[in-house]
């Protein structure tokens, strides 16, 4: 089954911009080799459920090493006999545009 989730994790304690800590998450979304695709209020992993579960917890526990509190948001879309949908969701409304 085809899987995207869009991921926004972030430290709470560690003031107000958090753009280290982001790319930090972001660094291990691409070492991931998975498609993704990077947003201003969150990235979009694509991959089979264990894959990017897996990815989500590696970000998860490289912010824990230094950080007390942590905000995690994953919103999940999964189907069955699909795969590119990364790309092909933009490109379908794009069409119909």
């Amino acid at each position: 089954m085809s899987v995207i989730a869009q991921l926004s994790i972030f430290p709470l304690d560690k003031g107000d911009s958090v753009s280290a800590y982001v790319a930090r998450a972001v660094a291990v979304i691409r070492a991931s080799g998975l498609p993704h695709s990077f947003g201003p209020m969150g990235t979009c992993i694509e991959g089979d459920y264990g894959q990017v579960m897996a990815v989500v917890e590696r970000c998860y526990r490289d912010l824990e090493q230094d950080c007390d509190r942590i905000y995690v948001n994953v919103n999940l879309d999964c189907r069955k006999g699909a795969d590119g949908r990364l790309e092909g969701k933009v490109r379908s409304v794009e069409k119909k545009l």
